[in-house]
């Protein structure tokens, strides 16, 4: 095996690893115990399973047929795990869930037995892993309907997609395309290993980035306080006392939090929290930056010394990145072009 081949090898080996990590995270580690995170541990072990088994028999030809037949096997229970696993986490349902599983693992244990790949590998290759497949594609059909929504959020210029929707359309992203590899794997065989480890690896790096971001938590999402609602004298208070941030300009401190802000209105972090999501619709980050850029406009339009730069970090943005990307994420303009545009007259 060549050094190309070495390294591809041991990044499709590392990308199912990164699978089996997830599966044990999302079954036995994760803090919220959703139902959901049943059906994602499931589909990622399915997935590793599946790639696992190509890996190897790409580079180790010989492999026992009893392998190949688990990892073929495997794949009959992606699709309905991917389905489910939408509808659990985003409708909450989880009736009749055992409907899509039983049945399709009946027939492929009673099918692996009839006929053993070992000695039926014609049958295998031309009828069972083919109907396997168009299960597959089927379920990804059928599970389109929990992603259309978000694809319609993506081309909407006055929507942006939630932690939740970038999750939820890269997991169904990633399963579509492995599905399309194995269908093109007779053709395209590199690009198909290369995309098998990417899977896992991708799916490593989006869960960290999502759960390291300050403020949020990938599990936690608006809906969860839809049938928690504040009582209205709190509602109330804090309605009477959020002008205090926006007065005192305490969105000036670089370092202002959620906590901070809660204590000084004088409730708990998890109400105020749900006091933005209820009533402003809005996070806490979006809450505090659109007061820093209503400020940054006042400053950027009267006459004063400062330049664009100092303004962002006189208005709490720790760096003129941070600060021009969200000016324009908010305004549809630069901090230039918007200065040059309403400039007020000295």
């Amino acid at each position: 095996m060549n050094f190309a081949k070495q390294f591809v090898f041991f990044l499709s080996v590392l990308g199912a690893f990164n699978g089996l990590i997830l599966t044990f995270y999302f079954a036995f580690i994760a803090r919220k115990k959703h139902f959901s995170n049943y059906f994602l541990a499931l589909l990622l072990l399915t997935l590793s399973i599946r790639i696992t088994k190509f890996v190897v028999l790409y580079y180790i030809p010989k492999l026992s047929g009893v392998f190949i037949q688990i990892g073929y096997s495997a794949s009959i229970l992606i699709g309905p795990f991917l389905y489910l696993y939408f509808r659990c986490i985003l409708s909450d349902n989880i009736k009749k869930w055992s409907a899509h599983i039983l049945p399709f693992l009946a027939v492929i244990v009673v099918v692996g037995i009839a006929y053993p790949y070992i000695e039926h590998r014609t049958e295998w290759n031309h009828y069972i892993i083919k109907s396997i497949y168009i299960q597959w594609f089927i379920y990804l059909i059928i599970s389109f309907k929990f992603v259309k929504p978000i694809l319609r959020k993506l081309f909407k210029k006055n929507q942006k997609l939630s932690r939740k929707d970038l999750w939820l359309l890269s997991i169904y992203s990633s399963v579509s395309l492995i599905w399309f590899a194995y269908n093109i794997s007779h053709y395209y065989s590199n690009f198909l290993v290369g995309l098998s480890f990417s899977f896992a690896l991708y799916v490593v790096i989006l869960f960290f980035a999502i759960r390291n971001k300050k403020n949020t938590s990938f599990f936690e999402d608006p809906e969860k306080y839809k049938n928690k609602k504040l009582d209205h004298a709190v509602v109330r208070q804090i309605k009477n006392k959020i002008s205090n941030v926006k007065d005192n300009e305490l969105y000036l401190n670089s370092n202002i939090s959620l906590p901070f802000i809660a204590k000084e209105l004088h409730v708990s972090n998890h109400i105020f929290s749900q006091f933005l999501n209820d009533n402003l619709n809005k996070s806490f980050s979006l809450f505090i930056n659109e007061l820093r850029i209503e400020k940054a406009k006042e400053l950027i339009t009267s006459p004063n010394p400062y330049t664009i730069e100092i303004i962002g970090y006189e208005c709490g943005f720790n760096s003129k990145s941070s600060f021009f990307s969200t000016f324009k994420k908010l305004t549809g303009q630069t901090p230039s072009n918007y200065q040059k545009t309403n400039k007020k007259e000295v």
